[in-house]
């Protein structure tokens, strides 16, 4: 005897069993759920990187409108492009950066240790030795744009390091009258 296996007959829509309550709730917030994710974590992070950029251009349009010193220490990427390395350490630093088509320039001051002084230097490619007595190497154009004045009566000491180009030129003038804690003052131009 043999049994024929027959499929059932496909389901109309009328013979589906309706949906109990719960199962039409849970499944509405389930879809809520998966449409808020859908919408909101990209909505939410547009919102936070617009955010983000915003501030980034306040910060950018504020250090660039700045007139004068900043006291503050200049980015590590300026550090760098100027090649002058402020020593960890330092305080009392200040810095200003002017730019335009022909020229860029940093301005830098702090004051640092006898042995921070050694340092900074021979990081710069120079030495206490270069230091000539009596010379101030920022010229008056330079100071006039921050403010820096070298009066007379203090010990002065200063240097030129040159670099090849298109490696920037930096003027270095220390203020030695407390030969403990230097001040140094330093003018870093660049040529793009």
């Amino acid at each position: 005897m043999s049994l024929t296996h027959r499929p059932a007959p496909p389901r109309t829509p009328q013979d589906k069993l309706p949906e109990d309550r719960r199962h039409m709730i849970r499944r509405r917030w389930l879809t809520a759920v998966i449409i808020v994710l859908l919408v909101g974590i990209p909505a939410g992070y547009l919102v936070i990187s617009a955010g983000q950029s915003r501030d980034s251009g306040r910060d950018k349009e504020r250090e660039s409108s700045a007139a004068g010193l900043q006291d503050n220490w200049p980015s590590l990427m300026k550090r760098r492009v100027f090649e002058v390395p402020v020593p960890s350490g330092a305080w009392g630093v200040a810095y200003y950066e002017t730019s335009n088509w022909k020229t860029s320039r940093l301005y830098v001051q702090f004051t640092t240790t006898a042995g921070g002084l050694d340092a900074f230097l021979a990081d710069s490619g120079t030495s206490r030795a270069a230091l000539v007595p009596g010379s101030v190497t920022v010229g008056d154009r330079d100071a006039g744009i921050v403010g820096w004045t070298f009066a007379d009566g203090m010990t002065w000491a200063g240097t030129t390091v040159t670099r090849e180009e298109p490696r920037p030129a930096t003027d270095l003038t220390v203020d030695l009258t407390d030969p403990a804690f230097p001040r140094v003052y330093a003018v870093s131009t660049t040529s793009p």
